[in-house]
């Protein structure tokens, strides 16, 4: 298996955002027997061999031409320790002096298969897990003073690990008054149900790490091998890879659920719409299923306090076949079974999706939604009321979470195979037809995807000639063209980024801004990541005949750069017209990342310029937008957001003082803010483009454009 890929991954420990796992993939008969077993064992002959192959081909193909020596041992031993213990809450100084004996040893162990060394210390770290989570429950029962001056170190790389037993159990003894007084001050619980659900959180701690089985601790030790290299080469266990190609060909085999797992119980988050829960409509959001079984007559397994994936095998399965699920209903009525048919589901959430606005060039208030063209993308016209003497402009947003691929089924020769470039063009052949004016294309949040998907999208607004140009480790350079002529949508193009818009997002934007075909809009910048990644099928390396599934290596083989020349690593797309937001300054771009590779420049290519999207355009629209935001409630809210979250972030202490940090709390709530939008981009009912203030004045945005455009029309490129 080989494919370029794209895409934003492994981003700093400073963002951990809990998302819901869906209910994925294939599942064979006999799975409920074969569930993996709690707790990591021994290294097996495949492990040792999976390492081999791994460090192998890290020192022959990755872009760095880094070898697996004494300099990749001392990083991948940090990241390993930092994956098991990011909070710096569970091991102990002496824990790491130990570690630290074997620093230059790992990549000797591993030229000779020996991954023994990761489950020597998942086991110290197992038990400190345990002597920790028994010290912070026994915490959670004792009294708290919340009007002392105290202060916790909230910023990992600030902390050291503690020295001894004493001073990690006044670590935890802060973190569960912190943890208390977030519940209380910020989640507004009762004293006495916060505390329950620490005890229920801090017994989750536990119970995960011990439910991590031999090919979670494998992928673990190695991708801290491998990101020693670059942020985005990994490993991948076998379960990693099929729930990659899922996200990929945006389809799966199963009921088509969201499931979170929470205090020890499974919760259904989401219900994919025209998936089979949702045609058999019993299961509902919030329910929590307790029990699972396979087909009509085998007993049910109980999935209390089951790790979320090895609950997730048992419901996934083969379209026709039948899994039994015992729900306790959100509103806690009595126990039901529901007996449901698996089905083959396409995530339409996570497709191109499209929006047409039709509104006067000043804005007018919604007075009615009507249906817009057809196609599977959902799509909706929004009229709005229209001046007699006001023009009347047409937009078109198209919304692209992805540059998906299924690339099973290009490679089978499947003639429907799901393609981003293709659902584009259907879209982007409606808005000809609806006789749009302007197109938003957003791809705030997009993290990237195929490569080839990302070329074919940019030729549907070019001519044709270079998108982007790719360099591996020999220095040889390869441009990847659009050769087929014409476009398919030639007017006014506005693509819409924030810092979370990485990779082939990146080359898209990236492009039409070289070729002066619109203008980009958003954060100061996208995310930064300018690598292309391999991903190599592990088992046909060893045994081409039998093919065992062993995973695969998601490499970095190459770096791409814009037809300008330039590279978008680390540096990213940055906007021609920047609205503030607080995204922009938060730590998630590549630069942030660990090892990341540095930006360079490479000779430009020749390439058209539509002069769509000139100097003096763009000043016009800067001059424009500020004046109308100088204006905007909305915006001096941001602006304040952002002085308050950059004077914060200097500060890696919160206070434990309750009157201090409700007023702390009040003034800025940016963890709250960040869960919010990433649970509001999971939700499969979300609109397209929400008449939101910030949108709002990407649709002004729009209209200046479409004016500015007819003062300054030019025929032809330059």
């Amino acid at each position: 298996m080989k494919s370029a890929r794209l895409g934003v991954g492994s981003l700093r420990r400073s963002r951990r955002i809990v998302l819901s796992l869906l209910i994925l993939v294939t599942a064979g008969a006999g799975l409920f027997a074969t569930l993996v077993s709690a707790r990591p064992n021994d290294p097996t002959a495949a492990d040792r061999r999976i390492s081999i192959v791994v460090a192998s081909l890290m020192n022959r193909q990755h872009l760095s031409t880094m070898k697996v020596d004494d300099e990749i041992s001392r990083r991948a031993l940090t990241l390993f320790l930092e994956r098991l213990d990011s909070l710096k809450l569970f091991f102990l100084q002496s824990d790491i002096d130990q570690f630290a004996a074997e620093k230059n040893a790992i990549d000797d162990y591993l030229k000779n298969g020996d991954v023994r060394l990761a489950k020597r210390i998942f086991d110290v770290f197992l038990q400190r897990v345990e002597e920790r989570v028994a010290v912070g429950q026994k915490l959670l029962d004792e009294p708290h003073d919340f009007t002392l001056d105290e202060e916790m170190i909230r910023d990992p790389d600030a902390m050291v690990y503690a020295k001894n037993k004493e001073e990690a159990d006044e670590r935890w003894r802060k973190k569960a008054k912190y943890d208390i007084l977030y519940q209380t001050g910020v989640e507004e619980l009762e004293y006495a149900e916060a505390v329950e659900n620490l005890h229920k959180r801090y017994k989750g701690i536990l119970r995960s790490s011990e439910q991590t089985d031999s090919d979670e601790l494998l992928e673990m030790f190695l991708t801290a091998v491998t990101m020693s290299f670059d942020p985005h080469s990994t490993y991948m266990s076998p379960n990693t890879v099929e729930n990659f190609n899922i996200q990929m060909r945006l389809e799966l085999n199963g009921i088509g659920a969201s499931l979170l797992s929470k205090y020890g119980e499974t919760i259904v988050k989401q219900i994919v719409p025209g998936g089979a829960a949702d045609k058999d409509g019993r299961l509902e959001l919030e329910d929590i299923i307790t029990g699972v079984a396979e087909g009509t007559d085998s007993e049910f397994v109980d999935i209390v306090n089951m790790k979320i994936n090895d609950v997730v095998k048992m419901i996934r399965g083969e379209p026709g076949t039948i899994v039994r699920l015992k729900v306790t209903p959100a509103d806690k009525s009595e126990s039901k079974i529901y007996d449901i048919v698996r089905a083959r589901i396409e995530l339409k959430d996570k497709e191109a999706r499209q929006e047409v606005i039709l509104r006067r060039a000043d804005g007018s208030d919604l007075v009615e939604e009507t249906p817009a063209t057809e196609g599977e993308a959902t799509a909706e016209v929004i009229e709005q009321k229209i001046a007699e003497d006001g023009p009347t402009i047409k937009i078109g947003v198209l919304s692209l979470p992805s540059f998906y691929m299924d690339m099973e089924g290009r490679r089978n020769g499947n003639p429907n195979y799901k393609s981003t470039a293709r659902d584009m063009r259907r879209i982007l052949e409606g808005f000809n037809r609806d006789n749009v004016d302007l197109v938003i294309m957003d791809l705030r949040f997009n993290g990237g995807g195929s490569l080839p998907e990302s070329v074919e999208a940019t030729g549907l607004f070019i001519d044709k000639g270079p998108v982007v140009q790719v360099k591996g480790p020999d220095g040889r350079v390869q441009p990847y063209l659009d050769e087929d002529r014409g476009m398919v949508w030639d007017g006014p193009l506005i693509v819409v980024i924030n810092k979370f818009s990485a990779s082939a997002s990146e080359i898209f934007a990236g492009a039409i801004q070289d070729y002066g075909r619109g203008i980009v809009v958003g954060d100061r910048a996208t995310h930064g990541k300018g690598t292309v990644q391999q991903l190599v099928e592990l088992g046909p390396r060893v045994s081409p005949i039998t093919r065992p599934n062993w995973g695969a290596l998601k490499m970095t083989i190459q770096k791409f750069y814009r037809p300008s020349g330039d590279s978008t690593q680390n540096r990213g797309v940055v906007s021609d017209l920047e609205l503030p937001q607080q995204t922009s300054y938060w730590d998630v771009g590549e630069s942030d990342l660990d090892y990341a590779m540095a930006f360079d420049r490479i000779m430009p290519m020749r390439h058209a310029n539509y002069r769509h999207a000139t100097a003096n355009i763009i000043q016009q629209l800067k001059q424009r937008s500020a004046k109308r935001r100088e204006g905007s409630e909305y915006f001096a809210k941001v602006n304040r957001g952002i002085e308050r979250y950059l004077e914060r972030k200097k500060d890696p202490y919160v206070t434990l003082n309750k009157e201090e940090f409700l007023a702390e709390r009040e003034k800025l709530n940016t963890e709250k803010e960040q869960e919010e939008m990433f649970e509001d981009l999971q939700d499969n009912d979300r609109p397209v483009f929400p008449l939101s203030p910030y949108n709002e004045e990407l649709l002004s945005i729009s209209a200046d454009y479409l004016e500015l455009l007819d003062q300054n029309r030019v025929a032809g490129t330059k």
